[in-house]
């Protein structure tokens, strides 16, 4: 199964495979975040419009929300992030924090591509 991952202008990613998504921050925002060390995830069975803050993350310098990049149901937490929130320093691109299932599958189209968002934040 493929997937293709889609960014927010946010620095939100979402990898989407099939109908869901699983959704997480950049390697970007978790560097200028610095190190980790709260996450609020949500429940599970949450549903979300694209742009709404799903939760937020905490770090020694600052908190910021999530953003969800589609509307879809929350079907998935990354429960591990609740004693470990440090692995979103470990690789931003690769630890997913929510997995959705995505209701519009035409929001997908108003994010931004790996190029696309690697110019915003050249």
């Amino acid at each position: 199964m493929s997937s293709e991952k889609r960014y927010t202008k946010n620095h939100e990613w979402i990898d989407i495979s099939g109908k869901a998504g699983k959704v997480g921050i950049t390697d970007y925002a978790q560097k200028q975040l610095g190190d980790v060390v709260y996450v609020e995830l949500p429940e599970i069975g949450r549903t979300l419009k694209q742009g709404d803050p799903f939760g937020s993350i905490e770090s020694v310098k600052a908190v910021s929300d999530l953003y969800c990049p589609a509307s879809g149901e929350v079907i998935d937490i990354n429960r591990e992030l609740v004693d470990h929130p440090e692995r979103i320093n470990t690789d931003g691109h690769e630890t997913w924090i929510i997995v959705l299932a995505i209701k519009n599958a035409n929001e997908l189209s108003t994010l931004l591509d790996l190029e696309d968002y690697n110019k915003l934040i050249a």
